[in-house]
């Protein structure tokens, strides 16, 4: 079909609020390959947004769908249940890195995954109060909005938000926010907005997504949790973006022992393509609610169970966390000495193959989104694809299926070795 005449049926149909970011349409995609309709090839280093951890269309994933619509597509879980659910909360609270016995129970987004964690720690505590960060990205619900830390483009125009959402700062050393005053600013709240007594959770990004793959501190998080455990207040973490061997671990929470959170959101990569997402915490945290309290009726669909159940088992047959580690040590050496010859790149962070480098224009030394723009457009034209993140824009963020075959992964660096000489 010609391209023209379906952005024209596309403008047409579809409101502008849903943008879009490539001018192509995609025909078929197979592990870190997306072809186009006109057949044009690209290696896909965006996954879905942080989806496709084990590739599109991976064979084990593929033939899990299809056993399930052999048998059935769909009862809402809380009318005729099945196993498979059960299945798959247990595997998650074995492998999920809470204290004591845990529960998950599942949903079908991120955004409703987060949600369901703020209603299961409001239902748990008695309290209504919210603290998140500057930078923070929760969702477009109108709770998640509030939770998130970004006005453009999510929350423009779209307010008023539900109350008792507070934002202290999130620690970043690009923009000066240290440890120690991230920690104050919620001190901070405590004295000047909120009672730490009407606090319910603290909603966190190990690593935060939209806002720039910037990495929680050791001691950030050891921070946080001493302060719950001092006001009684629940420590819940967003593992949406970060789940599922990206970082080089099954959850981003491993890396820091024993601060631990009570509830843990996920979504994303879990599916392997398909939607859906969960909650797992404290079994006497999960337990709070009321029967009835928490569900939906499409939440832990038959179909995207089995993909999940099947993406668990290509993690571990296929060393996923182990080959995560190894693909981003290889990017970040490759990003270091561009840096030597590219005076815009300030920065690269990463953990695992959670990776992001940030760009500054080198005559103002402010953030430049034109720089990282014109990087993903030299990018695109040699055939990678890349997607973009942080505040103003200016962060390049690398989600490669951790599936990439070696010799495609070294084609997508070879490419952005040249583009980061232009």
């Amino acid at each position: 079909m010609d391209q023209s005449e379906l952005e024209q049926r596309r403008k047409a149909a579809t409101p502008r609020g849903v943008s879009v970011m490539y001018d192509f349409y995609a025909g078929k995609a197979e592990n870190a390959t997306l072809w186009d309709e006109q057949g044009r090839e690209f290696i896909d280093f965006t996954a879905g947004i942080a989806v496709l951890n084990t590739g599109h269309r991976h064979p084990k994933v593929v033939a899990a769908v299809k056993a399930q619509l052999e048998l059935f597509t769909h009862t809402a879980y809380q009318v005729v249940p099945y196993a498979s659910y059960i299945t798959l909360a247990e595997r998650i609270n074995a492998l999920a890195p809470v204290e004591g016995a845990a529960k998950t129970t599942f949903f079908t987004t991120g955004a409703e995954a987060v949600e369901n964690a703020v209603k299961i720690a409001r239902s748990a505590t008695g309290r209504s109060g919210v603290i998140t960060f500057s930078g923070a990205f929760h969702g477009r619900t109108l709770l998640t909005m509030a939770l998130t830390g970004k006005v453009l483009p999510y929350k423009k125009g779209f307010g008023p938000f539900p109350a008792s959402v507070f934002h202290a700062r999130y620690p970043n050393a690009q923009q000066g926010v240290s440890v120690e005053a991230a920690l104050e600013s919620i001190e901070y709240l405590f004295r000047a907005d909120i009672s730490p007594q009407d606090v319910a959770a603290i909603v966190f990004e190990p690593i935060q997504g939209e806002g720039g793959f910037n990495i929680a501190p050791q001691e950030f998080v050891e921070g946080l949790r001493a302060l719950c455990d001092q006001h009684g207040i629940l420590l819940i973490a967003d593992e949406v973006q970060s789940g599922f061997a990206r970082t080089g671990k099954m959850f981003a929470m491993e890396y820091y022992g024993s601060a631990r959170a009570d509830l843990i959101t996920m979504a994303k990569s879990l599916g392997g393509g398909l939607p859906i997402s969960g909650v797992v915490g404290r079994a006497e945290v999960m337990d709070a609610p009321e029967p009835g309290g928490l569900g939906g009726t499409y939440a832990g669909s038959p179909l995207a169970v089995a993909s999940s159940l099947a993406v668990l088992d290509i993690i571990e047959e296929e060393q996923l966390c182990e080959r995560a580690q190894k693909l981003g040590a290889e990017l970040v050496e490759v990003l270091q000495q561009a840096k030597a010859a590219c005076p815009a790149i300030v920065d690269i962070r990463a953990r695992g193959s959670m990776v992001a480098v940030e760009f500054n224009d080198p005559q103002t030394g402010k953030p430049s989104a034109d720089i990282t723009r014109r990087y993903q457009r030299l990018a695109l034209e040699a055939g990678l694809m890349l997607l973009s993140c942080g505040i103003h824009g200016n962060v390049i963020r690398f989600l490669y299926p951790l599936t990439i075959p070696d010799a495609q992964f070294k084609q997508a660096l070879d490419i952005l070795t040249q583009v980061l000489k232009d």
